[in-house]
């Protein structure tokens, strides 16, 4: 079957008790078993049942099966958000005295997560050229526990080979970890490239128009221990797991996910290149554009679409305020592949506790607005972006 089949049409684990076509929230904490005997071999994983709703339950179960079965992945966790899914994967994969080789171009949090946080646990990140694979193998060593990259920077919007990425994994025996928010797995497979573990941040496209947080680990298996480390100790001791609520507005998400994903895209490359011979702008970033320095690269690895996050350049912060304030239409507001347009100003916020030697390395700079394309008319859109720039 298509994937847009298997993501409406994969099966429940057990059939409803009343038939029940969506999968019901199970707004349970625990389960109750027939005797001492099942509920010991529940607890111990010696059979696959819910056992509490802290590392499983249900509705969630769901989300994960329909998600392995369009990856075709071993294994898949559904958190409670991506940042969750990020730190759970390299909390999972890396020890004091580790290091993680990755790259300055990523979303701030994960940077400080990266960069400070697990600094004071003895865990050192290595940030290199990820588009140069002789520095990525100069950073690589002994101690290296992955390779941590987003596919499309954000917001810096970078492509890296990751068929290359992964040669080096194999060669040193590594996991290639693939943050993939930015095109959803159900347009490529990452793992086809090359990457043993996948996470997503299912806020952004599966949530079907920013309902919920969560976030998703998606395990393919080629390092087996990491799945019975996510399952067997991040679950329990972290309490991050997803909540039936969040699980069952996603599933719905999922269901809708290749049609909203199709116009969003759609409207993503009609604005950018509209926006590109736009007076005001003074550049726009978007791998979808011919002109882009990572088209081919994107095109080759991700196929034919490039997403919905679109970047502009202006002529200084004060002139992305004064656009910013004006806009009637697109939202100011966080967040990514909401059913909305939204737009911020990346240096000011998302990046405005970092000094300025920092954000001059990550690559963001003060010119910039990032645009996350919406489902509604491209040309309103278009319009309501110039009328901003005119008053600006």
């Amino acid at each position: 079957m298509k994937k847009e089949t298997i993501a409406i049409d994969t099966p429940f684990e057990r059939r409803d008790a009343f038939g029940a076509l969506s999968m019901p929230v199970y707004n349970s904490v625990a389960y109750e078993f027939d005797n001492a005997n099942d509920m010991a071999d529940a607890f111990t994983g010696r059979v696959v049942a819910p056992d509490y709703s802290r590392t499983q339950n249900p509705t969630v179960t769901n989300l994960e099966r329909r998600v392995m079965a369009l990856t075709g992945a071993k294994a898949v966790t559904a958190l409670n958000s991506g940042m969750a899914a990020i730190s759970n994967t390299i909390i999972a994969l890396t020890a004091a005295g580790k290091n993680i080789v990755t790259s300055r171009h990523m979303f701030g949090n994960t940077y400080d997560l990266l960069a400070n946080t697990l600094k004071r646990f003895g865990v050192e990140a290595r940030f290199c050229d990820l588009t140069d694979i002789s520095d990525v193998e100069r950073n690589v060593d002994a101690n290296t526990c992955c390779i941590f990259f987003e596919i499309i920077t954000n917001p810096q919007m970078e492509v890296a080979d990751i068929s290359k990425l992964a040669a080096v994994a194999r060669k040193n025996n590594i996991p290639l970890v693939a943050d993939t928010t930015t095109i959803p797995f159900t347009m490529f497979s990452v793992h086809d490239l090359g990457a043993d573990i996948e996470i997503v941040s299912s806020t952004k496209y599966l949530s079907g128009g920013a309902t919920s947080l969560g976030g998703l680990i998606i395990d393919y298996g080629t390092f087996p221990d990491f799945n019975k480390r996510i399952k067997g100790e991040m679950l329990f001791n972290f309490g991050a797991y997803m909540t039936p609520q969040v699980a069952y507005l996603q599933t719905l998400g999922l269901e809708t996910l290749s049609a909203r994903y199709h116009v969003q895209a759609s409207n993503a490359l009609t604005l950018a290149k509209r926006l590109h011979d736009t007076e005001g702008i003074k550049s726009v970033n978007y791998v979808g554009l011919d002109d882009n320095p990572f088209h081919e690269l994107a095109q080759k690895q991700f196929g034919p679409t490039a997403g919905a996050m679109v970047c502009i350049d202006l002529e200084s912060q004060e002139a992305c305020f004064r656009m910013l304030n004006n806009l009637k239409l697109v939202h100011r507001a966080t967040n990514l592949f909401d059913s909305r347009t939204l737009a911020i100003h990346p240096y000011s916020t998302i990046y405005g506790n970092f000094t300025t030697e920092q954000r001059a390395a990550m690559d963001v700079h003060d010119t910039t607005i990032r645009l996350s394309v919406g489902l509604e008319d491209a040309g309103d859109i278009y319009d309501d972006i110039v009328q901003a720039l005119r008053k600006a």
